[in-house]
């Protein structure tokens, strides 16, 4: 039997959907196996809760707070500066706003705690810091503080994006101060931690640096939605999706991969209102959009090459690019 033109077409989309579907039921089995691993990793996790314990303290409890937890206790102040801080009326608004938004902690604590499954998982060696939540005078760029054996979480920065302390910030600030952010900010400071990849001078090495860290929230936190993942509200996100594409050729078009011109990282890395393409559409785009195709670079390396986890993230972002077999999505 012999067949025609569109009976072929048809022959060879059916074959491709099939062999299209096999991958996906593969991938999700594998990926379903990945996970009943990780939810089976025991891991000893007893968060702090400094904030509490400093609002509900007296002058005469300074001496053993100040023996348990010496860090958070700068020698250049002396202890009346403390106490004063313990009955400062700004000090106990920023209490009350906190016990009302984490008066329920559990959900917090539970993906904490998935979270460090997951890096338990892809970092054997791992041992559980101490994790202490505190009260920072609502400092955000510095909402989660990582070492080795300490773990600091300002939860002065996760009231809510409508919160009145965040009155005077941008929008693209305060879209982040949310407690449903706290594993994705974990996660990005353990990420610049795991990667190394100290040349950053193109635009494309600090592209493909953030696409290594978005690449490791997948793996870290794939609980939380993509949009969480790299901070975008869901609208950002979708718009970032659907002009994929365009924004690559405007990269290429624009020859921008190799350039070292700092200022590109204003206008597409470093968290900002939009991007700045100097085109009528700006308003209408999310900041940050280099890290996002970064992103899809990293992804498609990985997708397209076998490689350990910590070797790619040692890897050299021209490597990485060059056999990333990336192609935008149309």
């Amino acid at each position: 039997m012999k067949l025609n033109g569109t009976q072929l077409r048809s022959f060879y989309i059916s074959k491709s959907i099939v062999f299209l579907l096999v991958i996906c039921v593969f991938s999700c089995q594998k990926t379903s196996k990945v996970e009943s691993e990780i939810s089976n990793i025991d891991v000893d996790i007893n968060i702090e809760r400094f904030d509490q314990l400093f609002a509900t303290s007296s002058p005469s409890d300074l001496p053993d707070l100040k023996q348990k937890y010496p860090f958070l206790f700068s020698k250049r102040y002396s202890d009346s500066v403390w106490i004063q801080r313990m009955n400062d009326p700004i000090q106990q608004l920023q209490n009350t706003a906190v016990d009302s938004v984490f008066e329920d902690f559990a959900n917090t604590e539970s993906e904490i705690f998935r979270f460090y499954q997951h890096l338990k998982y892809y970092n054997k060696g791992l041992k559980v810091p101490r994790l202490i939540t505190l009260i920072s005078d609502v400092d955000y760029r510095n909402k989660v503080v990582v070492t080795d054996s300490i773990v600091l979480i300002a939860l002065d920065t996760y009231l809510g994006t409508d919160h009145e302390f965040y009155a005077s910030f941008y929008d693209y600030i305060k879209q982040n101060l949310n407690k449903s952010q706290i594993v994705a900010d974990l996660a990005t400071a353990y990420a610049e931690q795991l990667i190394y990849q100290p040349k950053r001078a193109t635009f494309l090495e600090e592209m493909i640096y953030f696409g290594k860290q978005l690449y490791l929230k997948d793996l870290l936190i794939p609980f939380k939605e993509n949009n969480e993942k790299i901070g975008y509200l869901p609208a950002q996100y979708d718009w970032a999706v659907d002009n994929e594409f365009y924004i690559w050729q405007y990269f290429v078009e624009k020859e921008l991969l190799y350039k070292t011109d700092r200022k590109l990282l204003s206008r597409f890395i470093i968290s900002a209102p939009f991007s700045r393409f100097n085109l009528e559409l700006d308003n209408e785009s999310p900041g940050r959009l280099g890290q996002y195709i970064g992103w899809q670079i990293v992804k498609s390396y990985m997708e397209n090459n076998t490689i350990s986890l910590i070797d790619m993230l040692q890897m050299e972002a021209t490597e990485i690019f060059n056999n990333a077999k990336f192609k935008p999505k149309k």
